[in-house]
């Protein structure tokens, strides 16, 4: 008989209390867990722990909290830390998934005797036999879709992930499954922000939590001319326009930095565009190894639409060659490959 229990991470909001409820109609021994992170984080802290523990007690499944905060801070906070230290822009919802969603709650489950582990996400895992293996594919939700900050699961764990929610087309359906089963948390609003900076004023979390500190510098232009003075390198990103206090004969964007200098480097519109980029870090899903050119599609944010491009693989770095160039592109953020609905895999924007 197949061993159907399950460990599902409950951060006490809608998507995972109805992950809890669809599970136990699909017949399977649910367990519900909340991982302490972050004292005060808006994913970890008292009304957290009590609405998770009250959906559990509603629906008649056990529920239990680990204190993590140890793990949590050396892998994702330190990391979020090294990445600006390092004029990077982390995203730390791709290394918690990594570390302690996929990661140390998976050592739990088998603990528990779990063959399975669950989480509230918008994805789908399934055996493709196309692919001959177990696949991560995007969810029905569309702009939802939060396959992109899920490729760094190892391949051998997607037989064991159950993603409840994948085949639901939108927020609001899952929202009625909670009125309709009375659950008090039915119209909770969702988390944005970065769970442990939920003010969203990272800067200030930097400057409390790290050695990271205000230090001023020069603006140049991609010849290094002067042009303006800045208050930190961290306190910018690629991309970014207002702020900057320059008057120029056209508007001006952060195109990236200098750090050994501390320099902001600036530049027009047409700069920031790149039509190349390398990747590294990689985790391939659906392949062993790139052999030669492939086609797929390409994300490199989160929010962003993915573009058509060509990828090549050289040891664990990936080469990116886009079909038309991409605008804003941002080391340390995640380049995710697709092909059609289904995760080939994805690394780290190096440059």
């Amino acid at each position: 008989m197949e061993n159907k229990k399950v460990l599902l991470g409950m951060s006490g909001g809608v998507d995972s209390s109805v992950s809890a409820l669809l599970l136990k109609e699909q017949g399977y021994e649910v367990i519900g867990t909340t991982l302490e992170l972050f004292a005060g984080s808006s994913c970890c802290n008292t009304n957290t722990y009590i609405d998770a523990k009250n959906v559990c007690n509603l629906i008649g499944i056990p529920h239990f909290t680990y204190d993590c905060k140890e793990q949590f801070r050396k892998n994702i906070i330190q990391d979020f830390i090294d990445c600006y230290a390092n004029c990077k822009t982390p995203n730390p919802c791709i290394e918690c998934n990594k570390y302690m969603k996929f990661g140390f709650m998976y050592e739990k489950a088998k603990e528990l005797g779990c063959n399975y582990i669950s989480t509230g996400h918008y994805a789908k895992t399934e055996y493709s036999e196309k692919y001959g293996r177990w696949v991560l594919k995007k969810s029905n939700v569309g702009k939802k879709d939060q396959s992109y900050v899920l490729w760094s699961i190892p391949k051998e764990l997607l037989e064991h992930i159950v993603f409840p929610l994948g085949d639901f087309e939108n927020k609001e359906q899952i929202r009625e499954i909670a009125k309709q089963n009375n659950l008090k948390i039915a119209n909770k609003p969702d988390s944005e922000d970065i769970c442990f900076v939920p003010d969203g004023n990272y800067k200030k979390f930097l400057e409390t939590n790290s050695n990271i500190k205000p230090k001023e510098g020069n603006i140049v232009d991609a010849k290094g001319e002067i042009l303006g003075k800045h208050t930190g390198l961290y306190n910018y990103t690629i991309g970014q326009r207002k702020g900057l206090g320059i008057s120029y004969k056209a508007p001006l964007f952060v195109l990236g930095f200098n750090k050994e200098k501390n320099e902001v480097i600036v530049g027009e519109e047409q700069e920031l565009y790149t039509q190349e980029i390398l990747v590294t870090d990689v985790n391939l899903l659906l392949v062993d190894e790139i052999n030669d050119w492939l086609e797929v599609e390409v994300k490199t944010r989160y929010s962003t639409k993915s573009a058509k491009a060509k990828i090549k693989q050289d040891e664990n770095n990936i080469k990116v060659v886009f079909d038309t160039p991409q605008r804003a592109i941002t080391p340390g953020q995640s380049a995710v490959f697709y092909i059609d609905d289904i995760v080939l895999g994805g690394g780290k924007i190096v440059k």
